[in-house]
């Protein structure tokens, strides 16, 4: 398998992944809040709260979706690094409210670096695709 496969099928899942846990986020925040790692929901109607973390995700990986579907693959790099923030953002989150260490390590940190190496590999894959590809004629 070539390398630009790898990178597809893990963009891929990816893509399947975030827009999973988005959707659920939206539908039922309640049976998704405590694999967030948190101590505990958010008291009264802090589920608000996990539905825009859902839409947050859903519109993350419409986003890699879209550059996955379209070829933009330099373009797709370098969003799986910057989406990753999120993850590590999501991590740090958790870490600073006395949550779950292993679920912010195992999950949210694991998933951060899972995109940061997909993100440097496509980048690897694509690096220099513009210096080959030969400039268009005029007409």
């Amino acid at each position: 398998m070539t390398l630009k496969k790898i990178n597809t099928v893990l963009a891929a899942v990816f893509v399947l992944f975030i827009l999973w846990f988005g959707t659920g986020y939206v539908l039922s925040p309640e049976t998704l809040a405590p694999g967030y790692g948190l101590p505990s929901r958010p008291p009264g109607d802090g589920g608000g709260f996990l539905v825009v973390k859902g839409i947050r995700d859903i519109v993350l990986a419409l986003v890699l979706a879209v550059l996955l579907v379209t070829g933009h693959r330099r373009a797709l790099g370098w969003a799986l690094l910057v989406e990753a923030l999120a993850a590590y953002g999501d991590m740090a989150n958790v870490l600073a409210h006395d949550g779950s260490v292993a679920t912010a390590l195992g999950v949210h940190c694991l998933t951060a670096t899972l995109m940061v190496v997909n993100g440097l590999l496509i980048l690897r894959e694509t690096h220099g695709v513009a210096a080959r590809t030969p400039a268009p004629r005029p007409a």
